[in-house]
């Protein structure tokens, strides 16, 4: 924990990495709970990966978050991955250990758990079918998120057949592939639909999906937080679905690594949430 003597530097790596929202919500919790230290962006093209994440001790920071598109390409920087992270097939943070050496860790999916369950604390992933829609590095978190909290049976679907299949293959049960043509149907009698995928994102294609074999008591959850509520978040809550938007997800899977850094794990409050739907 930073103290009157120790400045805490971190940082998020990322190109590009000027939209990033992380240092507004790290800087925000450093002076929320009186630390001293900085937050800062770290703009690294893909081929000074290796020397800005070997750079980190030398420098003095705690670690560092790890975002598009080096979440892969940092995995064999580092000198251990946590089990979870080593799973995902990524990692999203880094932390610089008291004797030097760096661990990797992916709290996405603890961001993705967390967000449901502030929005319905009763929620388990055991409660029936779920379909994931797409299957990319956030989907992957995802999967692995729900596998390991319990859920039964994943219906996995992708514009890509073959990548949908891979993932299925390489995850095993309960996930299971289903042809994009037939993600309408996959959503009956499911408890969770979740879309990772960037349709009905600003400035990206609509999600076209049908809701109509959804059950009316199914979560959805869309993990896009610009816009806040997507047209698939609309759509469901006009039809009476619980919802949940990805802020939630962005803010929860901050919060561990603020932790291994700066010493505390930080609370979601209201205030942060205004301040970051502010810019977007």
């Amino acid at each position: 924990m930073a103290t009157d003597n120790t400045f805490i530097l971190a940082g998020v790596m990322g190109w590009p990495v000027a939209h990033s929202r992380s240092p507004a919500i790290h800087n925000h919790w450093i002076r929320q709970y009186g630390l001293n230290g900085s937050y800062v962006l770290l703009p690294v093209q893909p081929d000074l990966i290796g020397d800005a994440v070997r750079g980190l001790r030398a420098l003095g920071f705690a670690g560092c978050n790890i975002t598009i598109p080096h979440k892969v390409a940092a995995m064999p920087l580092v000198d251990r991955i946590d089990p979870l992270a080593k799973r995902i097939g990524a990692i999203n943070t880094v932390v610089v250990e008291a004797d030097g050496t760096l661990s990797g860790f992916n709290t996405d999916a603890f961001g993705f758990i967390q967000s449901l369950l502030d929005a319905q604390p009763d929620w388990r992933a055991d409660a029936g079918p779920v379909t994931v829609l797409g299957a990319g590095g956030a989907s992957r978190a995802i999967l692995v998120a729900l596998a390991e909290r319990g859920a039964k049976e994943i219906r996995l679907c992708n514009r890509s057949w073959d990548k949908a299949q891979a993932l299925a293959q390489e995850f095993g049960a309960p996930v299971k592939a289903i042809a994009w043509e037939q993600r309408h149907e996959a959503l009956a009698d499911v408890a969770l639909l979740v879309n990772t995928t960037s349709l009905g994102m600003k400035g990206q294609n609509p999600l076209e999906l049908s809701l109509d074999h959804l059950p009316k008591q199914a979560l959805v959850s869309d993990i896009i937080y610009v816009p806040l509520e997507t047209p698939l978040l609309t759509a469901a809550r006009q039809r009476g679905n619980p919802t949940v938007n990805g802020l939630g997800m962005l803010l929860n899977q901050a919060r561990p690594a603020f932790q291994a850094w700066f010493g505390v794990m930080p609370e979601l409050t209201p205030a942060l949430r205004q301040m970051i739907e502010a810019t977007l």
